[in-house]
């Protein structure tokens, strides 16, 4: 490959980094790493709108969890700066003028009211709406005189149509769009923001971008761009465009953001007595804000969409990157599967550490097909790569979920978190290893008993009398280790004639409320003798009373 490779991934921060932007991504950075060319992050910031204030930060904060840092962007730095587009408007204009001043493209006066009554005159005769050319352009004068009239002023690109627009794709190969399927589309917003089919062209050529990257819903957006380049640029090469197939959800539809909202609403709508007034409260919306919602005319941002379903007890399927964070996923697992929806590696295998997806990466093995986002396979993933990872970096990734969803494990030290770890072998997610741990750094009164728990262990047969001789045993016992503790329970369930889950499990439920932890010999002695016992009366006292109900 003679020209050196540079792609790049142009979030807009209009939210949390979805997964399937962070694949776009990891696409992008795998080429670029595959090939020893440079990735390079842009944030298109144009869409004044629907920007937040936090999301092109937490974009940056996901992708550096994934591991995909770049070598040009925001915090970075490099040559082609700014990274941020709103602070290249400058640039813009120049090229629009250019445009204009070349009659490549012109003024538009039209109101959204003037746009929708043409759209639906166009679509009650032909069908379909295309935007109508004007004989003569409009003049810089013209454009004055409709701004100091208060009318809307934007530019549009007048489409060449004396031909069809080609493009050559990476994945689907030619495809061919005929004269007059592509319209002339604004390039600058009445507001002065450029469009993002203008600023992306514009990027794109001055910061050298040889492979765009993308997924397929683009595909219909690229044959304007490359005309655009063309008009710009007409003696340089377009980038090579490689269109990524479409991700479906395993619950059916294309996976998408709005997949979190929706669940959120349809739960809201089965709860008729949920207090809306306290509900807008928590989320720090008002309640005309909360209504529209919950009638879909509106979405309120991803945090306060978070923060109403943690309030209602409401579980949210994972869309974004931060939600698998949060949910004890690895990141070397999540960009393994991430990999795998779309490409393969031309040969049976899955679970792949870095190093050999970047060896293996390369877009002729893009598929055309759509892939499928498969929750129990990333839990496979993940499983595995549990497994594999290191003990340290294992230890680093816990203690940074514990930090996220502030954990009371938190306060455990390196030797007692890494301890954990280890007797929690087999975990499939680290949320895994800190629900069955937590209980070890409650107070006994804030142990939550589950009811069913309690009827089949504690209260069905002899559950009760059985922990009051567990008790007893423990009480009389000099040394609290693993093993000591061991062979009591074990000693104690031959001498009564019981199997060691009739002896273990009141035991478990009392310590922790469940009948899910740790193994019990070592729950018991990382509890400590007084807490145990503390917890075993605790237990008695409460249940014994309840039996006699």
């Amino acid at each position: 490959m003679s020209e050196k490779v540079v792609t790049r991934f142009a979030p807009s921060p209009t939210g949390y980094l979805h997964v399937g932007g962070a694949r776009t991504a990891l696409f992008n950075w795998l080429w670029a790493r595959r090939t020893g060319g440079t990735f390079i992050l842009r944030i298109e910031d144009t869409d004044q709108k629907r920007n937040t204030p936090t999301a092109a930060k937490q974009v940056m904060d996901d992708l550096r969890w994934l591991g995909i840092g770049w070598d040009e962007g925001p915090e970075v730095g490099g040559p082609n700066g700014p990274y941020l587009q709103s602070q290249r408007m400058d640039i813009y204009d120049k090229y629009v003028r250019q445009l204009l001043d070349e009659k490549k493209a012109y003024y538009c006066f039209d109101t959204t009211e003037d746009l929708d009554a043409l759209r639906e005159e166009a679509e009650a005769q032909t069908g379909g709406f295309a935007y109508q050319r004007p004989d003569e352009f409009p003049t810089a004068n013209d454009a004055e005189k409709a701004r100091a009239e208060g009318r809307p002023v934007t530019v549009r690109f007048a489409v060449p149509q004396d031909a069809p627009l080609v493009v050559q794709d990476v994945v689907r190969g030619e495809i061919t769009f005929a004269p007059g399927e592509i319209s002339d589309f604004i390039i600058q917003k009445s507001d002065g923001f450029p469009t993002y089919n203008f600023a992306c062209v514009v990027d794109d050529y001055l910061m050298k971008i040889t492979y765009v990257i993308r997924g397929q819903e683009h595909l219909n957006n690229t044959p304007g761009q490359q005309a655009l380049w063309r008009a710009l640029f007409p003696d340089t090469e377009l980038p090579k465009y490689a269109h990524m197939s479409v991700t479906v959800s395993d619950t059916g539809g294309k996976l998408s953001k709005r997949e979190r909202p929706k669940s959120l609403r349809d739960a809201i709508k089965q709860m008729p007595h949920v207090d809306l007034d306290k509900l807008a409260q928590v989320a720090g919306l008002t309640r005309d804000e909360l209504d529209s919602f919950i009638e879909g005319k509106t979405t309120p941002d991803m945090p306060n969409i978070d923060t109403m379903a943690e309030f209602l007890g409401v579980p949210l399927p994972e869309i974004n990157i931060v939600d698998f964070l949060r949910s004890g996923y690895l990141p070397d697992a999540m960009v393994n599967f991430l990999a795998l929806l779309g490409w393969n590696p031309g040969d049976n295998r899955e679970i792949m550490p870095l190093d050999e997806l970047i060896a293996a990466f390369d877009l002729s093995r893009l598929t055309k097909s759509n892939s499928l986002f498969d929750r129990k396979k990333l839990i496979a993933f993940n499983t595995e790569h549990i497994k594999m990872t290191s003990p340290d970096r294992l230890l680093r990734h816990f203690r940074d979920y514990l930090n996220v969803v502030d954990s009371p494990v938190l306060t455990a030290d390196d030797t007692r978190l890494s301890k954990l770890i280890q007797i929690c072998e087999g975990a499939r997610t680290l949320a895994d290893i800190e629900r069955k741990s937590k209980f070890l750094f409650l107070k006994k009164e804030e142990i939550e008993y589950d009811d069913e728990a309690v009827k089949k262990v504690l209260l069905k047969s002899d559950g009760l009398a059985v922990l009051a001789l567990v008790r007893t045993k423990l009480a009389a016992m000099d040394e609290f280790t693993e093993e000591a503790i061991e062979n009591m329970l074990r000693s104690l369930s031959e001498e009564k004639q019981l199997g060691l889950g009739k002896v273990a499990q009141p035991l478990r439920v009392a310590i922790c409320g469940c009948t899910i932890s740790p193994p019990i010999f070592d729950s018991v002695q990382m509890l400590g003798k007084e807490e145990t016992l503390a917890r075993i009366d605790n237990t008695l006292k409460k249940f014994a009373l309840d039996s006699r109900d």
